[in-house]
């Protein structure tokens, strides 16, 4: 074990699975303020009790250092960009998305999984955060999954749910970065994406991690990247981010700077265009999610 610092605690904390949040209040002129959070957390049923983690490098951190109230909204899949905004957007971020206030006025993010209405319950002073307890007062609930975040990542788990289609072949793949490169496999005809077919019902991120492993590659997976059908040959392709510890590359793997992917021969014209959007999309770390088929399909924010 090391002595923890700033970065090493970033990425040991980042490695435990969360939801997103939005959590908002009311400040002394009665003007919405609001953050993401994923230091979310249960912490009592009787009484209903949870808490957050606003830190004091917040500009609205004053609020919730003395606010008499606070709601907890649990962003939804597909809610990307709400959070993204809810983290560094320096506008009226409460112009930018749709909103409702809890029977104290205080905003509610419409769309949300969950949503929390809170009393005050304690304030703890906790380093560079205030612990602070909420006595839930109302609530409401919904069926629609929550947004995940690992990593420094979004990942969503019904989209990886319906990536994995049992109804067809599935062909299961991965982008894998290193450095300033991508890892692909040399074959007769061009260059292909890490990838294994799955007949069976396993998960299609445990597939792909154990896949990995097997090669004998320290990656770690990210966000679902493409999901597209081949109704020509009638499978189903999904495709996920990842990245690579740098180290010698396992036999059958090759690594390619991102910047010559334009001029490399693939073995599918679907990887081809794949790849082309994520060189692009490479230069800015904006990448975004695919869901169609070979031919037409639509791009949503999913971003690191």
């Amino acid at each position: 074990m090391i002595v923890p610092d700033a970065r090493s605690l970033r990425s040991a904390f980042g490695r435990f699975m969360t939801g997103v949040t939005v959590v908002t209040a009311l400040d002394a002129r009665g003007k919405p303020v609001g953050f993401t959070a994923n230091s979310f957390s249960s912490v009592s049923l009787d009484p209903p009790l949870l808490s957050v983690c606003p830190g004091r490098s917040l500009s609205s951190f004053e609020t919730f250092a003395t606010c008499e109230r606070f709601a907890v909204s649990i962003l939804a899949e597909g809610q990307e960009e709400i959070s993204n905004t809810f983290a560094g957007y320096k506008g009226d971020r409460f112009a930018r998305f749709a909103w409702t206030t809890d029977a104290h006025g205080v905003p509610l993010i419409d769309g949300a999984s969950a949503q929390f209405s809170c009393g005050v319950h304690a304030r703890v002073e906790a380093g560079d955060h205030l612990l602070l307890l909420g006595a839930i007062t109302a609530l409401s609930d919904s069926d629609r999954p929550g947004l995940g975040y690992l990593g420094g990542r979004y990942f969503s788990l019904g989209l990886e749910r319906h990536a994995r289609d049992p109804a067809r072949i599935n062909i299961c793949g991965v982008i894998v970065e290193q450095g300033d490169s991508i890892l692909l496999e040399p074959a007769p005809d061009g260059y292909q994406l890490p990838h294994l077919h799955l007949t069976e019902r396993s998960g299609l991120r445990e597939a792909l991690a154990d896949d990995l492993a097997r090669r004998g590659l320290n990656a770690r997976l990210g966000q679902v990247y493409s999901v597209y059908d081949d109704t020509r040959s009638g499978t189903h392709h999904a495709y996920l981010l990842a990245t690579a510890a740098p180290g010698p590359l396992p036999s059958g793997l090759e690594a390619v700077p991102i910047a010559r992917l334009g001029t490399l021969r693939f073995t599918d014209p679907s990887t081809a265009r794949m790849l082309h959007r994520f060189a692009e999309e490479a230069r800015t770390r904006s990448f975004t999610l695919y869901l169609g088929d070979t031919e037409t399909g639509d791009t949503h924010p999913e971003r690191p």
